[in-house]
């Protein structure tokens, strides 16, 4: 069914509720892959290098997704991260594209409700753009 399953993550509560569907999913289909990609913004990255040594920043980014990795490990999912830099919802479309992905899975929203106004979220973009099934967890 779901052999390459996309599952976006930022380090969030929401990120981490929409890996426990991700295992949900991944176990229903054997031999499945969960990729979990992490998208470093731009501004983010520019920021980071001018505080962090390339190792310590490395460091930092597996952070953000270890509670997801634990997770996966815990249920025997088979699992690969992906760190990516560059706008989250764009490059999630273009790698989900790229690498033929048989399903998206990502968290509801990453920001507070201002910014979603001003910006739009994350989520509702690949949703919209994505060429292939999604699912939002809230």
């Amino acid at each position: 069914m779901y052999q390459h399953i996309l599952l976006a993550a930022d380090g969030s509560e929401n990120a981490l509720r929409a890996a426990q569907e991700a295992v949900k999913i991944a176990q229903l289909t054997a031999n499945s892959v969960v990729d979990i990609v992490y998208v470093v913004s731009f501004d983010n990255a520019k920021a980071e290098r001018l505080h962090s040594s390339p190792d310590s920043l490395l460091l930092e980014r597996r952070r953000k997704v270890a509670a997801i990795e634990q997770l996966l490990k815990e249920h025997n999912i088979a699992y690969k991260i992906t760190i990516l830099k560059g706008e989250p919802a764009p490059e999630i479309i273009q790698y989900a594209k790229e690498n033929h992905v048989d399903l998206v899975i990502i968290g509801s929203r990453g920001l507070n409700g201002l910014q979603e106004m001003v910006l739009g979220s994350v989520s509702h973009k690949v949703i919209k753009r994505v060429h292939c099934p999604a699912l939002i967890v809230k």
